[in-house]
């Protein structure tokens, strides 16, 4: 069946959009630039950037660190206040416990550390405070009785050892001095003006003291430091063996003919200027009237009295700094022995490659040791200890810098370059060199945690002396602590942790930049 067809009028039909122009649309891609594409690609990597912040926070902390306290700064050193843990004032203020520990008492060292605390509070030997009262003082070192155990001991006696928690800068307690009558009228002065006592009564040298020297033994005692108290008849004075809260204290003070407590005494000199006179002080307070402030310790005190965040912090910018320094030249020393003995090749690379081996074949530490007896002298361990490693560290860039112009020298860019009339040096670091720049940046970033390491080894072992009132570093402070750590936790705690933070986020740092540089991964998701 036949279709007919019909020619329709052209006046029926109209133009659609006849002033537009129809077209689909047009994607354009930018180039991507290498260190944008590398900062793409190290973005995913979570643990790299977690790593790169936590390094960031370590540095920034080595350089805010002194900002924070005012009074004081690395060199500053308090010998009463050795070896003593971290102590925040203000969160002390608020009830939490700092500067304290956990420890075992027998009753009558239990009584001896709460006698400060009663000490402090009875200034004028007439107040007759008890154990229970005196433990609502503020300047009380036991801080709470955890726990009471009674055993028999070998004589079929009972003997009960407490377990209490103890503010260790408070356990101080009461110490002598011997200072002149302008810094006495000072002392007095400030009392009035803050209304706490720096001063308190001296104590007499008698049967009832047991060490004349502990400036603690206030009350009366026998020879072996047991509390003594009036027998029920009071005509005679007793010692007292066990623990109980209600018991009084009886002073040893040193008194007048009106039978007033001596708080200074006169022990030589001949005017107001040169007179010496011998005091007793609530050492809490008498710092507090040197410096300033109470003792505040953020991460307390090393075995010198120093502040040990102040000291860390040191440590910290001088082992960043020795890395930093070591990487940047080791890198520059490196890039230029490679890529000459790795672009020339032949008699050249095989002269030294021989120079290279025999370098490294000597242990770093024979070099190091060597610098520090014979340059240290000199110039000073650091920069002993930096030419120690600027004469062997950069042995492994130059290798891998060799490894990387052999891969590349023979592509066809390059040979295109030198068939233009491109000079060596040209060829070197405008083609080449760029090329394998991913591969030397990792190494030269992981060169850091090795330089770090050993470093910290070196100090730890004494081979290179970093540690001095002015400086130290992460190995010094962990050799000092080396003895003494489990008895003083911190010491070892604080600067051990810096340094795995060191090491193991400068690892994944660098491994973040081997995945980012990587030229095979360019342009992948």
């Amino acid at each position: 069946m036949s279709a007919e067809f019909q020619k329709i009028d052209a006046s029926k039909f109209r133009f659609v959009n006849e002033s537009e122009r129809l077209h689909d649309k047009k994607f354009e891609d930018k180039p991507i630039g290498y260190f944008k594409d590398a900062w793409i690609r190290f973005r995913k990597s979570r643990a790299s950037v977690v790593a790169a912040v936590i390094i960031l926070c370590v540095v920034l902390f080595s350089f805010i660190a002194p900002f924070c306290v005012k009074s004081h700064d690395q060199t500053f050193m308090v010998v009463t206040y050795a070896k003593k843990p971290p102590r925040v004032a203000f969160l002390r203020d608020l009830g939490y416990k700092t500067g304290c520990t956990s420890r075992s008492f027998s009753a009558r060292s239990l009584m001896k550390a709460l006698s400060t605390g009663v000490g402090a509070e009875d200034y004028t030997g007439k107040e007759q405070i008890s154990f229970e009262t005196a433990m609502q003082s503020d300047y009380m070192p036991i801080l709470e009785i955890t726990n009471a155990v009674t055993t028999i001991g070998a004589d079929k006696t009972e003997v009960t050892t407490y377990t209490a928690d103890i503010e260790t800068y408070l356990e101080v307690g009461f110490i002598y001095k011997s200072i002149e009558q302008s810094e006495l009228e000072n002392i007095l002065a400030w009392e009035k003006e803050h209304g706490k006592h720096v001063l308190y009564p001296l104590v007499e040298s008698n049967e009832y003291c047991m060490d004349a020297t502990d400036a603690n033994f206030w009350y009366k005692s026998d020879a072996k430091g047991n509390p003594l108290t009036y027998n029920a008849k009071g005509t005679k004075l007793i010692k007292v063996k066990e623990y109980d809260p209600a018991f009084v204290l009886l002073d040893n003070y040193k008194r007048d003919a009106d039978g007033n407590p001596i708080y200074y005494e006169y022990t030589g000199g001949g005017d107001v200027d040169t007179a010496q006179y011998k005091i007793r002080v609530l050492y809490v307070n008498y710092y507090e009237y040197l410096y300033g402030e109470e003792p505040n310790y953020f991460m307390g005190t090393d075995a010198q009295g120093r502040d040990l965040m102040l000291r860390l912090a040191s440590g910290i910018k001088l082992s960043l700094f020795i890395a930093i320094c070591v990487s940047v030249v080791n890198f520059m020393i490196g890039a230029f022995y490679g890529s000459t003995e790795g672009y020339y090749g032949g008699w050249i690379d095989l002269i030294m490659e021989r120079i290279s081996d025999i370098l490294s074949g000597i242990p770093f530490i024979v070099v190091a040791s060597l610098f520090q007896i014979h340059l240290a002298k000199k110039v000073g361990p650091v920069p002993s200890l930096l030419f120690a490693y600027f004469t062997t560290g950069w042995i492994g860039i130059a290798a891998l810098v060799r490894t990387q112009f052999y891969r590349f020298k023979n592509q066809e860019y390059i040979m295109a370059a030198r068939t233009l009339g491109a000079k060596d040096r040209r060829i070197i670091w405008k083609h080449i060199f760029p090329n394998a720049l991913g591969t030397i940046i990792t190494s030269a970033a992981l060169i850091i945690p090795g330089t770090i390491n050993y470093e910290s080894m070196l100090s730890y072992l004494g081979i290179v002396k970093l540690g001095s009132s002015q400086q130290t570093s992460l190995g010094t402070l962990l050799s000092d602590a080396a003895t003494i750590w489990t008895n003083y936790p911190h010491l070892m705690f604080f600067p051990a942790m810096m340094l795995s933070l060191l090491m193991i986020c400068f690892n994944l740092f660098g491994n973040g930049l081997r995945d980012a540089f990587n030229p095979a991964l360019r342009g992948t998701e």
